[in-house]
């Protein structure tokens, strides 16, 4: 009687851990399914070259405001995947100063970094 219990018991372990498999997997294929070109929805993605790399990015921002950049040179393209109508936009200067037009949200650009130090991400 106790064998059949533990049994039973294991059973259910393996089921519940099966299920939470399941539902882990959906939600990788759901966050995957978001990404465009390797760059994960909500990202700004930067790829070496006029191209998408092979759909790797080399870099990758998420969060609002300035970020500096460093050693790039030469053409990127870069990829505005943001949501909810976010823009991007380079800058000649450190700390988001000295900034150029606006990338809007599921747009991207081929441009030349070499005199570009920063970008800023915004809503």
């Amino acid at each position: 009687m106790r064998k059949n219990k533990v049994m039973r018991t294991v059973a259910a372990l393996a089921l519940a851990a099966g299920t939470m498999t399941t539902v882990t997997a959906t939600q990788a294929q759901a966050a995957e399914a978001a990404a465009v070109h390797g760059c994960n929805s909500g990202h700004v993605c930067l790829y070496p070259g006029a191209g998408w790399n092979n759909d790797r990015p080399t870099h990758t921002y998420y969060r609002y405001g300035a970020h500096n950049l460093r050693g790039m040179y030469g053409t990127y393209r870069i990829f505005n995947n943001q949501t909810g109508g976010a823009t991007m936009r380079t800058c000649t200067g450190y700390n988001g100063t000295g900034c150029q037009g606006y990338l809007p949200a599921g747009q991207y650009i081929d441009k030349d970094m070499t005199p570009i130090n920063s970008i800023t991400l915004q809503p």
